[in-house]
């Protein structure tokens, strides 16, 4: 029995069909950039279709081209003079959390752009499937922001240093490098896409292995290209395990003119392009990581992400979404405007932890697994 949502524009539409529950982010025009409605429905969905016992399988997609491009910055810039992008960053952080631990077998069919937030929906699953149009990349710090949304999670448990790399560079991985880096599962061409999931509607299970066959059924074993950038691991490695940003950049300029490594200059190009504070923070971020648990990484990021939106020690988010989305100049002025000048005193203020009441409330066992809403947080009684 197939039961469909009543309101065909909604931003993320839910069908019940079978033994199956799909999620459709569903905001093609903002390329299903992730608003607080789309959080919040989200969440809701996923708590309800848990619950249900009917429910085996959930499939995760997007309408139209990209699968989503993360989080609205211009939702962000429109809060800037107050808290009230505060809910929808909290309800965020807690729904990453159900994302990585869902109980139900999932599957994301990931055709088109899927970055930063949109990708924390997409790699924790058991199944990712990629097509020859999927391109991630975790872009944050060129904006001002960090690597979120779980990230400082995802990224620091890649191979060698490549979680730094991405994180600091922003720089994009297609569909076959996602695989060999872990961030997908299975390779299957767009035009197989719509049988393959016609299929999995109809397996009627949530059992592993059951969805695997099916999807692999459809896959094609894929190796990443010669020039891919996973084929420069070691140099990657030797660089972006220095300790600090500035070690790292001079690690890049002391390898971009040996002979192969002309890739080199660009990625250089982009990191001199970004926020000073982000690349710092980030940086850090990952590092912790490597260490932390991922309740301790959701907080951390819950953390960093709030002091970013309230400036605490920059507004450099703000300037980097204004070149970026709202003027669209790209000439975002940076403050300060330099690695050198960035006081890693202020980094230590946007780690510094809340007073528990005011940090994420990331549930401690499965018996209050759903609790923690921000419904019930102190954020929400003071804003009533």
């Amino acid at each position: 029995m197939a039961h469909e949502q009543a309101n065909p524009d909604e931003v993320v539409l839910g069908q019940e069909i079978n033994a199956a529950r799909v999620v459709t982010l569903n905001r093609p025009r903002q390329l299903n950039g992730i608003s607080d409605r789309v959080v919040y429905i989200l969440a809701q969905l996923l708590e309800k279709w848990e619950k249900d016992d009917d429910a085996k399988l959930v499939i995760f997609k997007g309408a139209g081209r990209a699968f989503s491009a993360g989080g609205d910055l211009k939702m962000f810039y429109e809060g800037r003079s107050d808290d009230s992008c505060l809910e929808v960053v909290y309800r965020m952080y807690w729904l990453c959390y159900h994302i990585h631990t869902y109980k139900k077998t999932t599957v994301a069919l990931v055709n088109g752009l899927v970055m930063g937030g949109g990708a924390a929906l997409v790699a924790p699953l058991k199944f990712a499937v990629v097509t020859e149009k999927t391109v991630f990349a975790t872009p944050e710090a060129s904006v001002g922001l960090h690597t979120d949304c779980s990230f400082s999670y995802i990224h620091s448990r890649l191979p060698g240093y490549l979680g730094e790399y991405l994180a600091l560079t922003g720089a994009r991985l297609n569909a076959k490098e996602m695989i060999a880096a872990g961030l997908a599962t299975h390779f299957v061409l767009s035009e197989k896409l719509e049988e393959l999931e016609r299929q999995l509607l109809n397996l009627n299970t949530g059992d592993e292995s059951a969805v695997r066959a099916v999807i692999t059924e459809f896959s094609t074993d894929v190796q990443i290209d010669q020039d891919s950038i996973l084929n420069k691991l070691s140099t990657i490695d030797k660089c972006f395990s220095a300790e600090t940003v500035e070690e790292i950049l001079k690690s890049l300029e002391s390898e971009v003119s040996i002979d192969g490594n002309q890739w080199i200059a660009p990625v250089l190009k982009s990191m001199r392009r970004s926020s000073p504070t982000a690349l710092k923070i980030t940086l850090r971020s990952v590092r912790e990581g490597r260490k932390q648990s991922l309740p301790e990484c959701l907080k951390k990021e819950f953390r960093l992400t709030i002091n970013i939106l309230r400036s605490v020690i920059t507004g450099d988010v703000y300037e980097g979404i204004r070149a970026l989305s709202i003027d669209k100049d790209n000439a975002p002025k940076w403050s300060p405007t330099t690695i050198e000048e960035v006081n890693n005193e202020d980094i230590d203020r946007v780690f510094k932890e809340f007073s528990s009441e005011h940090e994420l409330q990331v549930p401690s066992s499965d018996s209050n697994r759903w609790s923690g809403k921000y419904e019930h947080t102190v954020y929400a009684k003071s804003s009533q």
